[in-house]
């Protein structure tokens, strides 16, 4: 009953926030409800105040006690839905593919099934010695992502 009436208020929160997303929510054994949420243009304090209020002030306390954590998804986290890859066109990530392959690159296009990604990389020139840079890309379809991240730069 709970689950069901967090879900129900969560979605009122994101449909008068189009610009947030859920990532996930759990409900513990002990009613501990976790929300993670992103957001097109990032996440601010607020964006989580919004949310969290969207969900405690429609609950009764009275008939079931409850803890409510929202957070964003951190800069560290895994990229697990294809909306979080489109907001992060243009940034460099590091995707492990199911089959094992790691591909560092930008992220030049993503859509609802596949991203793709462009690199540099040197090889042997084709005749002679020494070695030539060249421009990679690859295709990868959503769902032969293990993991991908966002490779932040300092």
């Amino acid at each position: 009953m709970l689950k069901n009436k967090v879900e129900e208020l969560l979605q009122n929160g994101l449909d008068e926030r189009q610009d947030l997303f859920l990532i996930s929510m759990t409900i513990g054994a002990d009613n501990a409800i976790k929300v993670v949420i992103d957001g097109d243009n990032g996440v601010l304090v607020e964006d989580c105040i919004f949310i969290s209020r969207a969900i405690e002030h429609n609950l009764d306390r009275e008939e079931e006690d409850f803890s409510l954590e929202v957070l964003s998804a951190g800069a560290a986290s895994p990229l697990t839905i294809p909306r979080q890859y489109k907001k992060n066109v243009g940034r460099n990530l590091e995707v492990k593919t199911n089959d094992n392959k790691n591909i560092e690159g930008q992220l030049v296009e993503a859509d609802e099934n596949s991203i793709q990604l462009t690199w540099k990389a040197r090889e042997p020139k084709p005749i002679g010695k020494g070695k030539v840079t060249v421009t990679k890309e690859a295709t990868i379809a959503i769902e032969d992502i293990k993991e991908a991240k966002v490779k932040i730069k300092f």
